[in-house]
């Protein structure tokens, strides 16, 4: 059993204010393998009193200091990799190949990618009339991560609020919080300054609420549920502090006639499938032409067919389970409502896979001839449930692409380059992958509407930590 209830804040592990026993489960077995505390608003208050009293020595380090900083930390960070992926891959379920190619990679790439956007990074520039116009940390942040891709959402806010200049108060899913204490260890032996980073288990509306609605944190980054920002976002409203939300998606994947279908099908159903559904950019809704419908609808289905589930731990190229009762449990009502609503149910459907009677496992799972109106297409299942909607014209596919309250991600699948740009211009989503094209350390990360607001990675997740403070000099050093 690993027993980690304590908090790290200010540069030290402390006890909760009033310990409450909250469990770990390892979603394959269903079987308890730790426990940690929850937290209350008494200890979001110690630690972002620590990140306060932090701010003032760490924001006036050089951007030099706050670099050698993270370096080490990245140094810390690849010496101890394969306990972050057997960690990861404990908590959350995702197969240990996946994770340690992806689920833990994360934590070397995006901070490579925020090293090599620092340094483009000007502290200091002269406007065209004159005015001097500089770059500040923004203060205390708040940092509220979501347990799908835990390590890949704590390194996008973590790494630019102590590049920047700023301290922060990390609140971790409580479903996967044995990684984020984990970077916190990392974390304290890279040498990063007491105060700098803090770290609180809890829920969302109890210690969520209290670091969101806290007049000593002057920014929120969110990345989870769209009813989740919403809640941040009204928290932080009374004292206007800047917020940033990465939220739900509902992506749509068009498929043209003239694509390679027989790898960009597969593909794309392999990339829902990839971490069991469970990404928020995931190509859920998958758009073809009308000419070609019948044969992609069988190379889904053979696709989902001779999809491996099973022991996450084992090595190989199989889907693990669901995170949680709860996440089994949603994603279960929502299959079912796609049977009720009239959807052709190609393969997969309700229940576990057979052999498999314990543990969070669902069924690799295709919908064909979907309607958009449909709850499958509407709502983000956040699980391994591919919808098949057929188009005939382009204007059409575009529309029923746009017909959607999310716009994180969008897919595009044809020969014809052309075509592509064209389509990906009028498609209301901040990323659109064009055949298979994936998603770059150092790219922006975000999208449009519902699915949130900022951008993560890179130069532009710098500057969402960043304040703006013009000087306006006299035009004569005699005025």
């Amino acid at each position: 059993m690993i027993e980690r209830r304590q908090f790290y804040i200010d540069g030290a592990w402390i006890d909760p204010v009033t310990p409450r026993d909250h469990p770990v489960i390892d979603p394959a077995t269903e079987e308890q393998i730790g426990v940690i505390s929850l937290g209350t608003a008494a200890d979001i208050d110690r630690a972002v009193a620590a990140a306060n009293r932090a701010f003032p020595l760490w924001s006036a380090t050089s951007p030099a200091e706050r670099r050698a900083a993270c370096e080490r930390l990245l140094a810390v960070y690849k010496r101890r990799y394969d306990e972050m992926v057997e960690t990861i891959t404990l908590e959350l379920g995702a197969p240990a190949t996946m994770c340690r190619e992806q689920q833990a990679d994360v934590g070397i790439g995006h901070l490579e990618g925020f090293l090599a956007a620092f340094d483009r990074l000007k502290w200091r520039e002269v406007l065209s009339n004159g005015d001097t116009m500089l770059r500040e940390p923004i203060g205390v942040c708040g940092l509220i991560t979501p347990w799908n891709w835990p390590m890949n959402q704590i390194v996008l806010k973590v790494i630019p609020a102590l590049l920047t200049g700023c301290t922060a108060v990390l609140k971790p899913s409580e479903l996967t919080p044995l990684n984020a204490m984990l970077y916190a260890e990392m974390i304290h032996e890279a040498g990063i300054p007491a105060g700098v980073f803090n770290l609180v288990n809890g829920t969302g509306p109890e210690v969520g609420a209290a670091l969101s609605r806290h007049s000593d944190v002057q920014m929120m980054s969110f990345t989870g549920s769209t009813r989740g920002g919403t809640a941040v976002a009204q928290d932080a409203a009374p004292s206007v502090k800047r917020v940033t939300l990465e939220l739900g998606g509902k992506s749509p994947n068009i498929v043209f006639a003239d694509a390679d279908l027989a790898t960009r099908v597969p593909a794309s159903i392999r990339e829902v499938f990839n971490n069991t559904g469970q990404s928020c950019d995931a190509p859920t809704r998958m758009l073809v032409e009308r000419s070609v419908y019948d044969q992609v609808v069988n190379l889904a289905r053979e696709t989902a067919e001779a999809q491996e589930v099973g022991d996450p731990k084992q090595e190989g190229d199989r889907m693990g389970p669901l995170v949680s009762d709860t996440q089994f449990g949603r994603v279960q009502a929502l299959i079912e409502a796609g049977v009720a609503e009239g959807a052709r149910l190609v393969a997969g459907g309700p229940g576990r896979p057979a052999g498999l009677s314990k543990g969070y496992f669902a069924r690799p799972t295709i919908f064909a001839d979907v309607s958009n109106d449909m709850r499958i297409a509407r709502e983000e299942i956040f699980g391994p449930v591919v919808c098949l909607i057929p188009f005939d014209t382009e204007e059409e596919a575009i529309k029923i692409a746009n017909d959607t309250p999310y716009g994180l991600a969008a897919y595009v699948q044809t020969g014809n380059r052309e075509r592509a740009e064209r389509v990906a211009s009028r498609l209301r989503a901040g990323m659109v992958h064009i055949n298979g094209g994936p998603h770059r350390y150092g790219s922006p990360f975000g999208g449009y509407k519902q699915s949130g607001n900022g951008r993560e990675g890179g130069l532009l997740g710098l500057e969402d930590f960043l304040e703006i403070k013009t000087l306006h000099f006299p035009e004569s050093a005699t005025a």
